[in-house]
């Protein structure tokens, strides 16, 4: 796993083989930054990474020059690896926290300009999460919400639908709220 672009450019993180996740591709992390370049000022954003995993999207996101960003775990090894990780490359603007993601959306009094989810592919919630996540008042008016799921999930009815993107497996929706 590597960061693609920015500040950290070709930096190689290596988590450990025990992690119980499947991280976003490299393939995939490249073609949903190409397309954000041209949807945000990186620089300007606040973003909230919902089950984080290893952070290489939290990390792109830094690299890339975000103002924060939230990283939300509740795997302890993957928080430590996480917070080990920012620690090591000075990313004083990581904020690696241990949550639910779920009771997080319900209970959060925060706001976002992005807000990013990769969750569990065989997560039964997993079709809920728009409606959790547009519906409350996590992203500020006009912020951008951004689903990464399996092909089986079309969300193209939501009333905040913008567009769809299909690389392989990965699919991300996004949402304008």
């Amino acid at each position: 796993m590597r960061i693609i672009s920015g500040i950290y450019k070709g930096r190689r993180i290596h988590p450990p083989n025990n992690l119980p996740l499947r991280p976003t591709t490299d393939f995939a992390k490249e073609a949903l930054f190409d397309i954000l370049n041209n949807m945000v000022d990186f620089e300007t954003v606040r973003v909230l990474d919902l089950f984080a995993g290893t952070g290489s999207i939290s990390y792109e996101f830094i690299s890339r020059g975000c103002k924060s960003v939230t990283s939300l775990e509740k795997d302890p090894r993957c928080l430590s690896f996480i917070h080990r990780t920012g620690m090591e490359l000075k990313m004083v603007n990581l904020f690696p926290q241990k949550a639910n993601v779920l009771t997080f959306l319900k209970q959060s009094l925060d706001t976002w300009d992005l807000v990013f989810a990769d969750p569990p592919y065989d997560l039964p919630q997993l079709p809920d999460l728009p409606g959790l996540v547009l519906n409350g008042e996590l992203l500020v008016p006009g912020g951008l919400f951004i689903l990464e799921h399996p092909k089986r999930y079309n969300f193209s009815e939501s009333p905040c639908f913008d567009q769809q993107r299909n690389y392989g497996e990965v699919n991300f929706t996004f949402f304008r709220k």
